[in-house]
Parts: C-alpha cells; sequence; structure tokens
C-alpha cells in the first residue's frame, strides 16, 4: 500500500519525533504544506527525565506526551505509528514495516540515537542503557528487585552483590543516575526493610577518562565530584570496562594518558546501568547506503552546512543522527555537540530551509547557538555552565539545582506535566520518598 499526498500542496515527511522531528513540525505547522509525521512510538519523550523514570522520582506520562494529542489542532498534520525499514531516494518514499510506502516531497529524518557497547552488542542485556520507557521500566525494575532479593539473601556474598550498583559512564546521565541511586540507598528506603540496611548500598560510577563531566568546565567538574562523593558515590576514573557478564564486571584501571600502571580487578554486582557510549540510529547507515552520503564512526551523516544530504536537497538530517557543523560568522565552522538543544535547533533550521526551497530562494548554513550545559547530581547539588553575552557563567550547588530543576520544568511537552513534575518533586524533596516506585513484573521488564 502506498499513501500519497492528494493536494497540490508540497508533501514534508518527517521521520522521528524527538526534539528534532517535534521541532521541525511546528515550525511546518502553519505553512502551506502537508507533514506527515512517523514515530515508531505513540509519544514524544523528554529524555533529559528519563533518568527520574528508571529511578522512581517521576511516574512516564510526566515526561511524555502523545504524539496524536501534540497535532490535534493542525489538521494539515498527519501522524502515522509504524517503525521505517527504508528510504527510497529514487522513488522519494520511505517503506515502513507493516510494507506500506509513505510518498515525500520533502523529507527529514529524526531517528536519534541508540546504545554503542563499542563492539561488545552481547553487554545489552547484561547492563541496560537509558534511551526509551521500557529501558527505564528495566532499569527500576532492577534497582528495586535488587533490594528485594537482598532482603532474602542468606549468603554475604551474594548480598554484598545485591546492594552493589554500577554506573558506567560519567556524563551528565551517568551522573545523575549515580547520584539519585545514593539518595535512594541512604533516604528513599530507610527504615523500610528489617533483614538489610539500605543505607549500606555501594553505587559506584566507573569512567574511562580522567575526569565527570568531561564536556564541562574542569572546575564544574571537580565541583560535581566532590558533591557526588559528598552523596556516598564512589567515583572511580581511568576505568575502562573489559568485561561484563551475570554476576559484574571487569575493569582495567589505570594505564593509558593516565600514566599509572594498568591493574584489573573485578566488581561484583547484580546491577549495572550503561551510561557510557551512544551510537546513531541504524537508520543513518541505510540512509547513507541509498543516497552515498558519508557516515562518521558513530553512524552520523555527514550533512551539507543547510542540513541537507550531500546530492539531495530534498532531504535534511537533523539531531543525534547528523554530523553536523555550526557556521557562525567570521568564525571556524564547530561540530554541533549531541544535546537536545542542538536538535531543537537543527530541527526549527531544517524545516525552515525547507520552506526556503519550496519559495525558490536560497538556504542558509546551520548556525548552534550554545546556551551552556546542566548537569544535576542530588539533593540540593547541581553544576551549571551558561553562555551569556557578558561571558560564562557558572555555578553549583544549591542555586545550580534550582536553576536546573524550573529550566527541566520549563521545557517540558505541556502545562499538566510541568505543574505534576513540580508537585512530585516538592513532595519527594519534603518527604524523601519516591511514589513511582511500582513494579508490575517482578520477573521480567515492567510496564507501567
Amino acid at each position: 500500500m502506498q499513501t500519497t499526498n492528494a493536494s497540490a500542496r508540497p508533501h514534508v515527511v518527517i521521520v522521528g519525533c524527538g526534539f528534532g522531528g517535534l521541532e521541525a513540525a511546528r515550525r511546518l505547522e502553519r505553512a502551506d504544506v502537508d507533514v506527515t509525521v512517523i514515530e515508531k512510538t505513540n509519544h514524544h519523550l523528554f529524555q533529559p527525565l528519563l533518568y527520574q523514570v528508571a529511578t522512581a522520582g517521576l511516574a512516564a506520562p510526566s515526561i511524555a506526551a502523545p504524539v496524536r494529542a501534540l497535532f490535534r489542532a493542525q489538521p494539515r498534520i498527519t501522524t502515522l505509528l509504524g517503525e521505517v525499514s527504508a528510504i527510497d531516494p529514487a522513488a522519494r518514499a520511505v517503506r515502513l514495516a507493516n510494507g506500506s510506502l509513505v510518498s515525500y516531497d520533502h523529507l527529514v529524518v529524526a531517528a536519534g540515537a541508540a546504545h554503542s557497547y563499542f563492539g561488545h552488542d552481547e553487554w545489552a542485556p547484561l547492563a541496560p542503557g537509558l534511551k526509551t520507557l521500557s529501558d527505564a521500566f528495566e532499569i527500576r525494575r532492577r534497582v528495586l528487585m535488587s533490594y528485594e532479593a537482598a532482603e532474602t539473601a542468606t549468603d554475604p556474598e551474594r548480598r554484598r552483590a545485591l546492594l552493589t550498583f554500577v554506573v558506567i559512564g560519567a556524563g551528565p546521565t551517568g551522573v545523575e543516575m549515580a547520584g539519585t541511586l545514593a539518595e535512594i540507598a541512604k533516604h528513599t528506603l530507610s527504615g523500610e526493610f528489617r533483614r538489610i540496611d539500605p543505607g549500606s548500598a555501594q553505587v559506584l560510577l566507573v569512567e574511562g577518562g580522567p575526569r565527570v563531566l568531561q564536556a564541562m568546565p574542569e572546575s564544574l567538574s571537580q565541583k560535581a565530584l566532590e558533591q557526588l562523593q559528598r552523596l556516598g558515590v564512589e567515583v572511580r576514573l581511568n576505568a575502562r570496562v573489559t568485561a561484563i557478564d551475570a554476576t559484574g564486571l571487569e575493569v582495567e584501571a589505570g594505564g593509558g594518558a593516565s600514566g599509572a600502571p594498568a591493574t584489573s580487578y573485578r566488581i561484583d554486582s547484580s546491577c549495572v546501568v550503561w551510561a557510557a557510549g551512544v551510537a546513531a540510529s541504524p537508520l543513518g547507515r541505510m540512509l547513507g547506503e541509498a543516497t552515498g552520503a558519508e557516515c562518521d564512526r558513530a553512524g552520523r551523516i555527514k550533512v551539507e552546512p543547510d542540513l541537507s544530504l550531500p546530492g539531495h536537497p530534498e532531504i535534511s538530517v537533523v539531531g543525534d543522527l547528523a554530523a553536523a557543523l555550526s557556521y557562525a560568522p567570521g568564525k571556524p565552522p564547530k561540530p554541533v555537540p549531541g544535546v537536545s538543544p542542538g536538535a531543537k535547533q537543527m530541527g526549527r533550521a531544517a524545516a525552515a530551509n525547507i520552506l526556503r526551497r519550496i519559495a525558490g530562494v536560497p538556504t542558509v548554513p546551520f548556525r548552534y547557538r550554545d546556551y551552556g550545559n546542566l548537569a544535576t547530581i542530588g539533593r540540593n547539588s547541581a553544576v551549571v555552565d551558561l553562555e551569556t553575552p557578558l561571558g560564562p557563567l557558572r555555578f553549583s550547588g544549591r542555586l545550580a539545582w534550582l536553576f536546573w530543576l524550573f529550566a527541566h520544568a520549563y521545557f517540558l511537552i505541556g502545562f499538566r506535566n510541568r505543574i505534576v513534575v513540580l508537585m512530585d518533586w516538592a513532595s519527594a524533596y519534603w518527604s524523601f520518598q519516591r511514589n513511582a516506585r511500582v513494579v508490575a513484573d517482578v520477573r521480567g521488564k515492567s510496564e507501567s
């Protein structure tokens, strides 16, 4: 079955409704075009707060919004639930997994990113990453069930492994996850068990580089390290994971740039979370093969300055799928970081360039505006690095934590979600409780 555009208006197909795809659709909603948004889930997900679903701080609906509801008032925007299996540039059509074809005049590919295990895909079921709600449910299940299993364990070594939580990768997700796991152990679960002390749980953050939050200035990186340590997180730097199995992981410390002799050791743990690597969606390499576009090592497509594909101006690639450069006047091009503001800006820029093509005027190069980076470590702990007209503004601690809270609440989709999240955060702050501690299936993946 082939879906074609019945009207005379140009048809824009957007693959993916993450940050980039959503912003592209919003930029086109009042234009004289028809838009079809294809998304393999039925919701838009606010990924920066996904770790809070994984750690039972927020319920899933608080950080997600149904895609159809987002475009309810836009009759020219059609939403299709489906997964893209192929793109035919010659026929200007997108094939879905169910066999149907969707034709397009202009295509925006915003399929996002997946986990990268650096060639060790066999680690995926042993150390889940955090990209989807399903990932968050599974991590939540593993964390909470580890405490439950420890309560009934009689062997001290087994109990110790059950109460050892390891987060691999000290970027923003890893730092936030590790800090929250420490708070769960110290505060949330206090007094709820009779045979174990949850506060005795060990939370380890394993990072292959020399510092945490390496994208931030070294001063803020050091502040983040100190705040993690105050929470009780054991941070192990220059430590590279060499193997993961069902009962723990092997780590090689030192060596390389650190100058210290390399040593190997084992960590016994029943709950390992992967926050170390990101790769582009497989759709990137698929599109590269179909169009002849070049991909980088992470599978991202190298795009033209206006975010289109070389030789295919009708196809634009945005977000984590694009190896894009920022073209600021008078400055050399710089790589665009793989963060949500970059995806949003690329989505808007790609849509604006599509309208320029339709109008017959030249497109413009993409320029990324860096507003800074934020990361929270735990209760009253965060680091903020802002770019202002007067220069960098950097601060940490409680003020940074409040700034992080309100900034993330502001960018959530929907007024209801903002209110619910702020209320949940306020309740958790005063009570130390996490009210989303529900696991639907203690044996497998939860579904709530």
